[in-house]
């Protein structure tokens, strides 16, 4: 899956899933305190990920998610491993 996609994709998502505000969504935002997810929150992102792009990400994935870049690159990777 192309790197557009992914950042479309996920974009969209978290607008209309998480009520993210599109405006505040940069490459160098900070993902956490954009989101302002608790921890229900993120299982239900896992799970939207998931549906979306057929992969899983674990808690120690999100530990080393600090901008919006870290959480495609994340993704892309994830997708890459998962093709291999």
């Amino acid at each position: 899956m192309e790197r557009e996609k992914i950042v479309a994709t996920a974009n969209d998502f978290l607008v209309n899933e998480f009520e993210v505000d599109g405006d505040e969504i940069s490459n160098d935002a900070n993902f956490k305190k954009t989101l302002g997810l608790d921890s229900l929150d993120y299982i239900d992102l896992v799970v939207v990920i998931e549906s979306n792009f057929g992969v899983k990400l674990g808690e120690a994935d999100f530990k080393n998610i600090v901008t919006f870049e870290d959480f495609y690159s994340t993704i892309e990777n994830k997708i890459a491993e998962k093709n291999v």
